[in-house]
């Protein structure tokens, strides 16, 4: 299992953007065979603050993920509107979801 966490900051009024955007991914990361989980949060206290959490079965679906369609057009739809690169984290699961 691989586990991703990704820290977004977004420039200000770009938030219903990346919402609408990312939503639109995590719809079809979820229908993808080897994705588990994908979770889309925004922090409570700084709107333009997002984090996603996501979990693969194997790094090789990370990869398929990243060449799919929904994935490329939100990564093109969402570059501008970031203040700062976005950092994917890899985790390390310790019990099973």
């Amino acid at each position: 299992m691989v586990v991703y966490g990704v820290d977004v900051y977004l420039v200000q009024g770009g938030q219903d953007i990346f919402i609408k955007a990312t939503l639109a991914n995590r719809e079809g990361t979820r229908k993808e065979e080897g994705n588990i989980r994908f979770d889309v949060l925004q922090m409570e206290d700084d709107p333009s603050h997002f984090f996603l959490y996501e979990v693969y079965r194997s790094e090789d679906d990370v990869k398929t993920h990243k060449e799919t369609e929904h994935y490329l057009v939100w990564r093109k739809t969402v570059a501008p509107l970031m203040a700062k690169p976005r950092k994917g984290i890899r985790y390390k699961p310790l019990s099973e979801i």
